[in-house]
């Protein structure tokens, strides 16, 4: 099996390629016609951190899309793999196991994802939380080995409807990422 290295980070001002994506129970344009994009790239199906940000997400998912923003939440597990873990969420999830669009947008994988500092109180934060999720019976027990692995950097991309990134953020750590404030000054900043 081989491993393609991840290709350049991305910057505003460039263009992505026109795709379609086949979310969860729907296929939709990247970019779209009449609508900014936020896509975010997490880590694998079940990752506590990533579903005590994703939460921060839904909760405020109203406002998104108030501002013109279409949420899009990229994870490299199978479809199969995420179902169990998406049902509460209120926008698109991409399965990407094979990490062909991380590795397109330059996302990439690092032992600091867990061993930054900064990320460690976020990392209980979400143990804590899944495990009374786990508790309540309202999420599955998450799999000791993931598709991808553990070590996922989390990115966030403003994607307007011509293709063009407007800002992007590549995290240095599993819990830095926008929040939805920054969000949505980002999209403000850039209309």
């Amino acid at each position: 099996m081989s491993i393609s290295l991840p290709r350049p980070k991305l910057k505003p001002g460039q263009l992505i390629a026109a795709r379609q994506l086949h979310a969860l129970g729907e296929i939709m344009a990247l970019p779209d016609p009449n609508q900014l994009i936020h896509l975010q790239f997490r880590r694998f199906a079940g990752c506590p951190v990533c579903d005590l940000h994703l939460h921060s997400i839904a909760q405020r998912h109203e406002e998104i899309v108030s501002a013109g923003i279409r949420e899009i939440a990229v994870f490299h597990s199978s479809a199969d793999g995420l179902r169990p873990f998406t049902t509460e969420l209120p926008f698109a999830v991409v399965a990407d196991p094979r990490k062909k669009l991380y590795a397109e947008f330059g996302v990439e994988a690092s032992p600091r994802a867990l061993l930054n500092p900064r990320a460690w109180i976020p990392i209980l934060r979400g143990v804590l939380r899944s495990l009374g999720r786990i508790l309540r019976g309202r999420q599955p027990v998450t799999s000791l080995q993931s598709e991808g692995g553990k070590l996922g950097l989390p990115a966030d991309f403003l994607i307007a409807s011509d293709g063009r990134i407007l800002a992007c953020k590549y995290g240095a750590h599993i819990y830095d990422q926008w929040s939805v404030n920054e969000l949505l000054a980002q999209a403000a900043k850039n209309r």
